[in-house]
């Protein structure tokens, strides 16, 4: 269960890292050309990225060690890392209804207007699917 939830980890830190290059590659924290900032603010976003690696980085430790209390560690961090990418999808939700609506007339806007929603919901599902696999894991540690 260890190794299944470092490879469903490793997966989502893919999506995450590719969500992460868009953000920055689009503009990151600077207005965009029609003077929309991000929604999405330098410390919840590096947050969620810097405690995602600090977490997976844990995980790796345990699954070399096997010490309970690292797979809690890493577990709680994950819960924090969770609560940043909800804070994140909520702020995401109005920015792509925006863009993306039947009466969107956008031509530009924030640079998370440009994530793809099929890496968005796949990061979500893989980073569901990678707390629960943790804590059943954590249980059985």
């Amino acid at each position: 269960m260890d190794i299944a939830a470092l490879i469903v980890w490793i997966l989502t830190a893919g999506g995450g890292f590719y969500l992460l290059a868009t953000w920055i590659g689009k503009g990151g924290t600077r207005p965009a050309a029609s003077g929309t900032p991000s929604r999405f603010p330098p410390g919840l976003i590096f947050g969620h990225f810097g405690l995602a690696v600090v977490g997976l980085i844990l995980w790796i430790v345990f699954v070399a060690g096997g010490s309970s209390a690292v797979a809690w560690i890493s577990f709680v961090v994950l819960l924090a890392v969770a609560a940043l990418g909800f804070t994140m999808l909520a702020r995401w939700i109005p920015t792509f209804r925006a863009t993306h609506g039947p009466t969107a007339m956008v031509t530009d806007g924030p640079p998370e207007r440009h994530f793809p929603v099929p890496t968005v919901a796949a990061h979500g599902l893989l980073a569901a699917t990678t707390l629960v696999i943790v804590f059943i894991a954590a249980l059985t540690a």
